[in-house]
Formats: structure tokens, C-alpha cells, sequence
């Protein structure tokens, strides 16, 4: 069995998504907008462009998305994706990345449980949190 996280966007999916398949080193193996849809009843026509679905492998895991049509989307909240790298330069790195344009929501530092751990939400409005478990 597997689990993957499926993240919602309010239209800026594609861009996320590119964003992080660079950021993380990943794959993007599916980006499919609203126009490929049998039926497109009810999605409104500056929407066709917009992602339905996205799929990103990074490592042995996937991280899916997709832009949530009007009037259906929500602010993320309740929850965090967490990226475990094995270096502290390589968690540093990605930290620095998520952050530009978001809100840091705990600095990247050495804590009790990890050599590095850091908490912030990106300018696309997902809270991540990135941890290295790797050596100091």
C-alpha cells in the first residue's frame, strides 16, 4: 500500500507544480487541464487551462494536485507535507527555495530530533515541513 499527498490550488497548479519538480529534483509524470475533459459542463472557460490533475514523483513517493475549480477551493490548513532529505545542505537548500515568496513559520535550525528542522508555508500556500535526517 502507498499514500500520497494530493494538494489543491487556487490556479496556480502548473506553476507550483514546476516549482517543485525543480526544487525537490522530481518528475513530473502527469499535468492534464480542464480542456481534456469528455465533459466540460460547468467548468468556466478561463478555468479550461487550469490543471485537473498533477502528478510529481520525488523519490520512491508522489505528490498529486490539482487546481480546485470556483467555487470549490479552500485555503490549506490542518496539515503540513513533510520532506525528509538525507543532507543538511540538501534540507537548508530546499528550506531557502520554499521559503522565497512564503511565510517561515519556524527557521531552519538543529533541534533535539534532527540536525535540521524547519516549518513554512510557500507562496502557493502549502505548509511544508523539511527535515534532515541525515548527519550533521
Amino acid at each position: 500500500m502507498d499514500a500520497s499527498t494530493y494538494l489543491n490550488f487556487n490556479g496556480q497548479c502548473e506553476e507550483a507544480f514546476t516549482f517543485y519538480a525543480k526544487c525537490f529534483g522530481g518528475k513530473i509524470e502527469a499535468m492534464m487541464s480542464f480542456e481534456g475533459m469528455p465533459d466540460g459542463s460547468g467548468i468556466p472557460p478561463e478555468w479550461k487551462k487550469k490543471i485537473m490533475h498533477a502528478h510529481l514523483n520525488v523519490g520512491s513517493t508522489a505528490i498529486l494536485g490539482s487546481d480546485a475549480p470556483p467555487p470549490h477551493y479552500n485555503k490549506p490548513q490542518g496539515y503540513s507535507v513533510a520532506l525528509n532529505t538525507d543532507t543538511v545542505e540538501n534540507a537548508e537548500r530546499i528550506f531557502k527555495e520554499l521559503s522565497q515568496g512564503g511565510t517561515v513559520t519556524m527557521a531552519m535550525s538543529e533541534t533535539f530530533f534532527a540536525p535540521r528542522f524547519g516549518q513554512v508555508t510557500d507562496r502557493f500556500g502549502i505548509p511544508w515541513m523539511v527535515l534532515c535526517n541525515g548527519p550533521a
